[in-house]
């Protein structure tokens, strides 16, 4: 069975009280490990890109959020290992529950001109500058 040519992924900007956004660092063993990314994942088969972005909040940082806190933010297109990525940015300020590093190597909050000085995935460099100007 071949493979959709393009891969569609969601991410979460949270944004705190001091305008500084979440970023988890990829785990050992995974690829691209040890980089910092803004949590999220694949979306499947027959899901919206909200519900995965929901499902992945829940999976990856034990936090529970609503469809109404959600707001589109940006995008980026690339290749990526023959498949094409399309990364969606959603906004996120309201959540329920503390985010805790379930598949992750750690979690840290900064602001977007420090995401500057951190090793990213190539996919979310461009949506830095992007989300700097959004906040």
């Amino acid at each position: 069975m071949n493979k959709d040519p393009i891969l569609m992924v969601v991410a979460a900007a949270l944004v705190d009280g001091n305008s500084r956004v979440l970023l988890q660092q990829r785990s050992p063993g995974r690829q691209m490990a040890g980089l910092w990314e803004f949590p999220g994942g694949k979306v499947e088969k027959g899901e919206s890109p909200e519900a995965a972005l929901i499902r992945e909040l829940r999976e990856e940082l034990g936090i529970d959020v609503d469809h109404s806190r959600i707001s589109p933010a940006t995008f980026a297109s690339a290749d990526l290992e023959g498949r094409h990525l399309l990364l969606l940015l959603y906004i996120c300020r309201e959540w329920r529950g503390e985010p805790e590093a379930l598949d992750a190597s750690g979690l840290q909050w900064v602001r977007p001109q420090e995401m500057h000085a951190l090793p990213m995935p190539p996919p979310d460099r461009p949506l830095v500058d992007l989300l700097g100007a959004l906040l």
